[in-house]
């Protein structure tokens, strides 16, 4: 069990890289493309977008079929159609590859969490869970830095390569190493549809507040953290590795996050987490946007990771609880939802940065994020 678990968190870690990877490269993907930047990340939305909708797919055809057979057979699909970006020859087909890796790539994500709900008892489930996710949130981290030192040594079609072989070589262990378990999941034979729940999901009003919530808190924080790594390359003239380094920093300090979360909650409870999380963000994109100096970048990156999950680490635990006679249906569309907030962020910010410049258009969505946090702190009790 140990080491299916390490091998889902790895696939994982390889999926977080993968959501992060293509923010270093947007000015490189311009300059070949002939396109602005902000065009250019029609990549990273079309991305996001199919990761909503297959999160949506994961927890239901994992119960139905098995979700060692589903996660790896996702896998394998979504390291073919990473060495297929590899091929694009502009924009519109790289978004269209990227499109169809999302719709497979975070299936180890979601099942995952889901492998460790049937094989952990609840008793020792916390921790394990916990450090699943850390990996994830280190393969996050390692996105930029890999997408940004891999595209300036070789390129950013070798970064999609090696992306798209360690998939295979994931789908391919777990393959050998839990065909074995297959048998053993018992999935649900059931001629049901196992998608009849989203409706009445929707009908609770608890439900409908946390999504909202989810959409308006990821799409104001990625929004703007997309085109920080640009708006950093335009402004200071740094290599895509030096880029690729300071994002990193956002998973860095979700990673501490997780450290101190436990005394944190202690110390502010979920009101406190929410008000000084938004408030310390948005004062960490003001600096990182304003401030003459390259250096303060990378400190407030990792701020902005660390006071991010704050508030988003809250929603994360409302969403858990939002209807817990249907917790696992109700999760899949908490995490869908996440995603597409994240796709419709970075959509419109890319038309705010073609309409009023890039500084003006970031402090514009940190600020959204503050305001959205004190909304928050004083709505805790509908979610």
């Amino acid at each position: 069990m140990r080491e299916t678990i390490f091998l889902l968190a790895l696939a994982s870690a390889n999926s977080g890289i993968s959501l992060r990877i293509i923010e270093p490269m947007l000015p490189r993907l311009a300059e070949d493309f002939g396109l602005s930047i902000p065009a250019t990340a029609s990549v990273i939305t079309a991305y996001a977008l199919a990761a909503a909708l297959g999160t949506l797919a994961y927890g239901p055809l994992g119960d139905r079929y098995g979700k060692l057979r589903v996660a790896t057979v996702s896998l394998f699909l979504a390291g073919l159609a990473s060495l297929a970006c590899v091929l694009a020859q502009g924009a519109v087909s790289l978004a269209a590859l990227r499109f169809v890796t999302a719709l497979f790539a975070s299936s180890a994500t979601a099942l995952g969490m889901a492998y460790i709900g049937d094989r952990v008892v609840i008793a020792e489930r916390q921790p394990v869970i916990a450090r699943f996710i850390a990996g994830t949130l280190i393969g996050q981290a390692a996105g930029p830095v890999v997408g940004g030192l891999v595209t300036d040594l070789v390129s950013w079609r070798g970064a999609l390569a090696v992306l798209g072989a360690v998939y295979c070589v994931v789908a391919a262990i777990l393959y050998l190493r839990t065909r074995a378990q297959w048998a053993n999941e018992r999935p649900v034979a059931t001629r049901a549809n196992p998608f009849i729940l989203y409706p009445k999901i929707f009908a609770l009003s608890r439900v409908r507040y946390v999504l909202a919530a989810a959409i308006v808190d990821t799409s104001l924080f990625f929004g703007a953290y997309s085109f920080l790594g640009p708006f950093l390359n335009l402004k200071f003239g740094l290599s895509l590795s030096m880029i690729g380094t300071i994002l990193a920093g956002f998973g860095i300090g979700g990673v501490l996050y997780t450290i101190f979360v436990r005394k944190l909650l202690r110390a502010l409870g979920q009101r406190g987490l929410v008000g000084w999380g938004s408030a310390l963000c948005c004062l960490c994109y003001v600096l990182a946007t304003l401030l003459p100096f390259w250096q303060t970048a990378l400190p407030a990156t990792i701020c902005m990771g660390f006071t991010y999950y704050m508030l988003h680490n809250t929603l994360q635990t409302k969403a858990t609880e939002m209807a817990p006679e249907m917790r696992g249906t109700a999760v899949s569309i908490y995490t869908s939802t996440w995603t597409l907030g994240q796709a419709m962020g970075v959509a419109a910010m890319g038309v705010a940065v073609e309409t009023i410049g890039y500084a003006p258009a970031i402090i514009g969505f940190a600020l959204g994020f503050f305001a959205f946090g004190l909304w928050l702190r004083g709505n805790l009790q509908r979610l």
